[in-house]
């Protein structure tokens, strides 16, 4: 032990007064070496010096301060979810009965649900039939009613038009009256905010 001076992990161990198979060695060699007893007497009295300090605390607020100033990184996920149940907490009902009631009646909703898929799953035929049967039915409808708004707006010959032409063109004429009504809207708007203007 006499051919180097002590590491400081070592002087940390005689500090410490740990007892053990390598300490005394360590002690042996600090009463040789004048070098490692100066090293141990400056570190005895930093140590001192240490534990003669205040013990000090921080204020309450200190955590909060430190923590509304960390930036945590939230995946879009949690945020969706957590703005889900913000926007629904104040709609759920406070009263158990009626919480029971919505939790019976969405059991049944699922239960319903998972009936009808399991069924849809064994007959696909007769599901597919159906809804090719729905489907014209709900398209006559559609078409049946927008050419009577047709002929009752644009007059017959928009009606037969209509009648004869494809999906796509219904619903662009359908669009382009919407967007038609909409400028009408905004122009009246504008009319009538410029009157009160004008009077006042």
């Amino acid at each position: 032990m006499t051919h180097r001076h002590l590491l400081p992990d070592e002087i940390d161990q005689l500090l410490d007064g740990e007892v053990g198979f390598g300490v005394a060695p360590l002690e042996a060699h600090v009463k040789d070496c004048p070098e490692c007893q100066a090293a141990l007497d400056e570190a005895r009295v930093v140590v001192d010096a240490l534990e003669s300090l205040p013990l000090l605390a921080p204020s309450p607020a200190f955590a909060d301060r430190v923590l509304s100033e960390v930036h945590v990184y939230v995946p879009w996920y949690i945020a969706v979810r957590d703005s889900a149940v913000a926007a629904v907490r104040p709609l759920a009902p406070r009263s158990q009965p009626v919480r029971l009631l919505l939790g019976a009646s969405a059991l049944s909703a699922a239960f319903l649900v998972s009936a009808a898929v399991i069924w849809l799953v064994g007959h696909l035929d007769a599901a597919v039939f159906f809804a090719s049967v729905l489907r014209t039915q709900v398209s006559g409808a559609i078409s049946t009613a927008a050419s009577a708004i047709a002929s009752a707006l644009f007059g017959a010959p928009a009606a037969s038009y209509l009648a004869h032409g494809s999906a796509a063109v219904l619903l662009g004429s359908v669009l382009l009256y919407g967007m038609a009504l909409i400028v009408a809207a905004v122009l009246l708007r504008t009319v009538a905010v410029a009157r009160r203007r004008s009077r006042s």
